[in-house]
C-alpha cells in the first residue's frame, strides 16, 4: 500500500474506520538497543548483555526495550501517512497500550495503522489511530494501542 497524503480534516474524515496502511519493516539491531539503553539509562542485562541473555534469559537472546519499539512509531508512521499543509503536530496520548510480545534482537517490525476516529476541536484536528507493531513471522504483535495526534493545519 502506498503512502496516504492528508492535507485537511476532510481528507482524514474519508478514512474513519479504514486501514491507513502498513510501514516497511525495520530491523532492530543490538547497536540500536544499546544506544537506546544509553539514552534512557536502562541497561538491564536482558537488553544489553547478549551472552547472559542467551544463558539466563527467557527469550534465548537480548530483547528490545518495550519503549524502544514504541519510540519507532514516528519513523514508521511517516511511512504510512504524509500530512501536508501542516502548521504543527503534537503527540497527545496513547490509549490502551499493551506490550504483547518481546521483540528479539534482529527481529523485523512494522507498523499497521487503522483510523479509529477523527474530530475537529475548534480547528485542532484530533486523530485517533489504532496501531499494532507487527513482528515478522510472528502471530502476536509487539504492541497494540490507540495513538492520539493533534494536527494544526495552515489556514
Amino acid at each position: 500500500m502506498s503512502q496516504l497524503i492528508i492535507g485537511s480534516f476532510e481528507d482524514f474524515e474519508k478514512y474513519i474506520g479504514q486501514d491507513l496502511g502498513v510501514s516497511e519493516y525495520h530491523s532492530i539491531s543490538q547497536s540500536q538497543i544499546n544506544l537506546f539503553a544509553d539514552a534512557t539509562l536502562d541497561h538491564q542485562w536482558i537488553h544489553t548483555d547478549p551472552e547472559r541473555a542467551k544463558k539466563e534469559g527467557s527469550f534465548g537472546n537480548t530483547i528490545a526495550h518495550g519503549y524502544l519499539t514504541l519510540a519507532l512509531v514516528p519513523y514508521l508512521w511517516e511511512q504510512i501517512v504524509q500530512v501536508e499543509n501542516l502548521k504543527m503536530m503534537v503527540n497527545y496520548g496513547i490509549e490502551n497500550l499493551r506490550f504483547a510480545q518481546a521483540v528479539l534482537v534482529n527481529n523485523r517490525v512494522r507498523l499497521h495503522a487503522n483510523l479509529k476516529n477523527v474530530s475537529n476541536l475548534r480547528g485542532t484536528i484530533k486523530a485517533e489511530v489504532n496501531v499494532k507493531l507487527e513482528i515478522e513471522d510472528q502471530k502476536k504483535p509487539a504492541f497494540t494501542g490507540t495513538l492520539v495526534f493533534l494536527y494544526h493545519f495552515n489556514a
